[in-house]
């Protein structure tokens, strides 16, 4: 990171993948390490002995993305090996499900009823909240194996012990290894619960592919893309997840639904949304943190905190809440359809901010429930896992007017 921007400072890379990336400067990368779209596409099919992909949507941000990759990403010979691995994994899952549901076209009779999706701002408790929330018996999460591989499909059986987990845990643990300061920013594991970017990552469209690397070209074409292909796969994963693995009633979480609830609700109409909120200046500080530290993972390519902020904070931050806000004022977004949970409400009383939301709904916080999250919160205190410091800057208060119709709405108070 260039000493003149102060908005981030990059971490040491820990010795050995410092070493291993050192040894590779005289490699021919591009060969040695292959990213283009026929090597990938060759080593999917072969890996799996299938070659249909089912429909194109898919093909076009997968492109865009390879391009990206090559000509801004400046990967490191690790940075490389993960993102092939990433794209194998991706392309895989998807002729994967795409095999399942042409052998088994049963699967997409499945209903999927009154999924409940957190939503919110990156950092603003989405986390704590999908984690809390998972802890109810009566509903069903994706959990991180099952969305990296959810084929075959799981079965209620071997659920609790698919040796898919312990592949899962060791390439989500590798993060913790390649960056060890990301372990207090965000807990990675094979048997956690899983955002909705990984399970969508088999459309190509989706911000978890963009939260891995600095693409900008891949960014913003996914600014104006069409987002319904994404979401009719998001919820064909979950018909093949649920076929022989009953879940009476999905919870889901990315921050990213924020900016498409209108695609969301033209796909799960009877969808439950849950809305965080929290400080925006804390979120951007917290967020360009852990962006820098993502993009770190797999590039020594100085990470530009101050035009990331600029671009993708600040301004389009205040856009995105502006617009959720104008499409609950329209009914776009029915009141019945979505609740709010501020941050400090959360950490104040969780359980309180919670049966709130439940009655918005009306649906019923049972007893085992309860002491399940309170035995979660137990044994998960704050810090466990390290602290995450972002530092908060003059550059981040500036913002602060652009937000005040927000704040005033949803009565958030100012943290920085």
């Amino acid at each position: 990171m260039s000493t003149n921007n102060p908005l981030w400072h990059a971490p040491p890379h820990p010795q050995w993948l410092s070493q291993v990336n050192d040894e590779a400067r005289c490699f021919d990368l591009h060969a040695v390490v292959p990213l283009d779209e026929t090597s990938l596409l060759d080593h999917a099919m072969a890996k799996t002995g299938l070659s249909d992909f089912g429909e194109d949507s898919w093909r076009e941000p997968f492109q865009v993305y390879l391009k990206s990759l090559e000509s801004e990403a400046q990967l490191t010979l690790f940075g490389r090996l993960m993102a092939r691995n990433d794209l194998i994994l991706w392309l895989s899952t998807r002729l994967e499900v795409m095999d399942w549901l042409k052998r088994h076209p049963e699967i997409e009779g499945q209903e999927v009823t009154a999924p409940m999706f957190i939503v919110g701002l990156p950092r603003s408790g989405t986390s704590i909240l999908f984690e809390l929330l998972a802890q109810d018996p009566d509903v069903g999460v994706p959990l991180m194996w099952e969305a990296l591989q959810p084929c075959p499909p799981p079965e209620t059986a071997t659920y609790r012990n698919d040796s898919r987990m312990d592949y899962a845990d060791a390439v989500f643990t590798q993060w913790n290894r390649v960056a060890p300061e990301f372990a207090a920013m965000h807990e990675m594991r094979g048997d956690i619960p899983a955002e909705c970017g990984l399970i969508m990552a088999g459309s190509f469209i989706s911000d978890h592919i963009g939260s891995l690397h600095q693409t900008p070209s891949y960014a913003m074409w996914c600014a104006g893309a069409d987002y319904l292909p994404a979401y009719q796969y998001h919820r064909k994963v979950l018909q093949v997840l649920q076929w022989r693995n009953p879940r009476a009633r999905w919870l889901l979480k990315a921050p990213e639904h924020q900016v498409h609830l209108e695609v969301l609700l033209q796909v799960y109409p009877d969808a439950r949304i849950v809305q965080t909120h929290r400080d925006p200046i804390q979120c951007m500080a917290s967020t360009t943190s852990l962006m820098g530290t993502l993009y770190h993972m797999r590039s020594d390519q100085p990470f530009n905190a101050a035009m990331f902020e600029n671009i993708l904070m600040g301004e389009a931050t205040a856009q995105r809440l502006e617009k959720v806000m104008d499409q609950r004022d329209s009914g776009l977004v029915p009141p019945a359809n979505i609740a709010d949970s501020r941050y400090q409400d959360l950490i104040e009383d969780p359980l309180a901010n919670i049966q709130r939301l439940y009655r918005h709904f009306g649906l019923e916080l049972s007893e085992t429930a309860k002491t399940a999250m309170q035995a979660y919160l137990a044994a998960k205190p704050k810090g466990k896992f390290g602290t995450h410091c972002y530092p908060v800057q003059a550059e981040h208060l500036s913002a602060r007017p652009l937000f005040e119709r927000y704040q005033t709405r949803y009565q958030v108070p100012n943290e920085a």
